[in-house]
């Protein structure tokens, strides 16, 4: 009898920051014996942000049981943080998931879903202080790993997490033979991908063009988090 496959769902959203998802499906399509669906509510198309359109494969309620769930990021969580639909199927799936998992901004739906209690997370450096409200230790990496949740940090991490993951699941063999068909071996050409590296006006510019949505951000992280019983 052939082994069943291993089932893999990256949650899809209006809104979404497609390199969120689409990195690490990349990888995660090279993955022997693995059936990859893009999860939604409805199978209606989702614009990205940026324009880009998707179409989800699966509903929520067709979804069958996943043994690796991850919500990717972008601009498109923040409604996702108190949307009751989005936060119980998450919780439905992590009951029997293998891998509980997200890229970037991602983080913060599982958190805010009571998924990152008392383990080590990351995400997109802008958010990165959120996680603490979540009962979460905010930890620096491009992946982070603790148990079986697996947070990837900021965009472009998404495919490191998911070469990261590839490797729990399959090996590190298999892994870097995903690695070498992609050519991943980035060389960025200037030195401001991080706030570590970039110069502080640049900084002070991103966070001032993101102030409107950061601040919507931590208020329904601070309600969500109340929901949970996290904060007083």
């Amino acid at each position: 009898m052939a082994e069943a496959p291993f089932r893999i769902g990256l949650l899809l959203f209006p809104n979404i920051t497609q390199l969120d998802l689409t990195g690490p499906y990349e990888v995660f399509t090279k993955l022997p014996d693995a059936e990859v669906r893009l999860v939604w509510k409805t199978l209606d198309p989702v614009t990205a942000g940026g324009g880009m359109r998707l179409i989800p494969d699966t509903t929520f309620a067709d979804c069958p049981q996943l043994d690796l769930i991850c919500a990717p990021g972008g601009a498109g969580i923040n409604p996702l943080l108190t949307d009751a639909e989005t936060l119980d199927f998450l919780r439905a799936q992590a009951r029997g998931a293998r891998y509980i998992t997200s890229v970037c901004t991602g983080a913060l739906v599982l958190g805010a879903a009571g998924l990152l209690r008392g383990k080590r997370a990351t995400t997109h450096w802008m958010s990165h202080d959120m996680l603490a409200l979540f009962g979460a230790t905010p930890t620096t990496g491009r992946a982070v790993i603790d148990g079986n949740v697996v947070t990837g940090g900021g965009v472009t991490a998404g495919i490191d997490f998911a070469l990261a993951v590839a490797a729990e699941i399959a090996g590190v063999e298999t892994a870097k033979a995903i690695q070498l068909g992609l050519e991943y071996d980035p060389h960025p050409p200037f030195a401001a991908g991080h706030p570590d590296h970039a110069e502080p006006a640049l900084v002070a510019r991103a966070i001032d063009t993101a102030a409107a949505r950061q601040a919507e951000r931590a208020a329904l992280v601070r309600r969500a988090a109340t929901a949970l019983d996290l904060t007083p």
